[in-house]
């Protein structure tokens, strides 16, 4: 089977998905690795250490995707590209498929498998290869860290001659993966912290790592089989503002970590409330790239309002690389392995099995998901 390793386009995406050591175990395994040229190279990993790792490297990146057998990436290919993938093989990356209906239907009309890594179910058994939880670990430490850089004040008590410092006051809206690595990277960093979920459940979470939970009563909120949030009512949303208001009207840091799986990010953060923040505070918005937690954040840019920094720079988990690598590459390597038939030596799709019941949306030329058939249909 000739799995193909695609280097990454986007101009924001310096990861990659397949590092050497993942490589060379899927050599092992019986698999025949293809990398496009350059691919480690954001990561200072050469060609040769890729073919040292037992790859081919290849320099046609379209006659790359036309003869493999699986096409591994992170971003994934184009609608074009899509074209060029032969009949049956299987695609697997971040796909989007709630809002990337064109080239779902273009997989589907191509007869590819497409894996979506976002649809990987949250089971005990998939944890190994949960992209979006190891990515979004790292996007809540690295989030703090541009914080703590951004302010213009340190984030531990000092106690000092000169007298004492208090400690800065984060506020991280949301306790899902993302918003409790920040917490925990807040806390070590010596800051005072506070969280809000609207899942009850997750208050043990936020204390065990330091934090206090901010309790706003929304009435029945809950969380969905995947664990996300289920998203509010316009009436919950107005009790949720106004009690988040006082909370960041006290903050020095306010990071907001809220997504709904599948819909683009509810505003929580109004303009109002960051107006309400003291001057020289830093507020950072996790979901920009979904459409944004805060009033006045836009991807991939810094603003100002009225003294508060709005940051929202997306794909965040890039800025740490190469520990970002390592995690999808063990992701995908994991998920690969899991359904690897060592007789026969290729990728088996056994729709009997509840991750990949979960995660391929289309095959044999149809939309094989439950979930995004609905989506498409309703």
């Amino acid at each position: 089977m000739i799995i193909a390793v695609l280097r990454e386009l986007h101009k924001r995406e310096n990861r990659v998905a397949l590092i050497t050591e993942h490589v060379s175990k899927l050599v092992k395994a019986g698999a025949e690795v293809r990398i496009q040229s350059g691919l480690g190279m954001s990561l200072g990993i050469t060609d040769e250490a890729y073919s040292a790792a037992g790859a081919v490297v290849v320099t046609d990146r379209n006659g790359l995707i036309g003869e493999a057998d699986m096409v591994l990436s992170i971003r994934g290919v184009s609608m074009d590209e899509a074209l060029l993938m032969k009949q049956d093989s299987i695609c697997i990356s971040l796909m989007d498929p709630f809002n990337e209906r064109s080239l779902i239907e273009r997989f589907r009309d191509q007869r590819i498998s497409a894996i979506s890594l976002e649809m990987i179910p949250r089971i005990t058994r998939a944890q190994k290869m949960d992209v979006l939880s190891s990515q979004a670990n790292l996007a809540g430490y690295v989030a703090v860290i541009l914080a703590a850089e951004r302010l213009a004040r340190i984030f531990p008590m000092m106690m000092t001659p000169a007298g004492t410092i208090t400690p800065a006051r984060v506020f991280v809206i949301g306790a899902g993966v993302a918003g409790l690595q920040a917490i925990a990277t807040a806390k070590r960093l010596g800051a005072r912290v506070e969280a809000f979920d609207t899942r009850p459940e997750v208050e043990e979470q936020v204390k065990s790592l330091g934090g206090r939970f901010v309790k706003i009563d929304l009435g029945e909120t809950g969380q969905t089989s995947q664990g996300y949030a289920k998203a509010l009512t316009e009436q919950q949303l107005a009790l949720q503002r106004e009690g988040l208001k006082k909370v960041c009207a006290a903050s020095d840091v306010v990071i907001t970590t809220a997504q709904v799986f599948g819909r683009g990010a509810p505003r929580i953060v109004t303009e109002e409330m960051v107006r309400g923040m003291p001057k020289g505070s830093v507020v950072v918005d996790l979901a920009v790239e979904t459409g944004g937690n805060v009033a006045g954040s836009r991807l991939d840019e810094e603003s100002d309002m009225e003294g508060v920094l709005i940051i929202g720079l997306g794909n965040l988990p890039g800025r740490v690389a190469v520990h970002a690598s390592q995690m999808f590459s063990s992701n995908m390597f994991n998920l690969i392995s899991e359904f690897w038939d060592r007789d026969q030596l290729r990728f088996q799709l056994n729709f009997d099995d509840d991750i990949l019941k979960g995660c391929v949306i289309t095959h044999h030329g149809e939309i094989v998901n439950e979930t995004i058939s609905r989506h498409y249909s309703g």
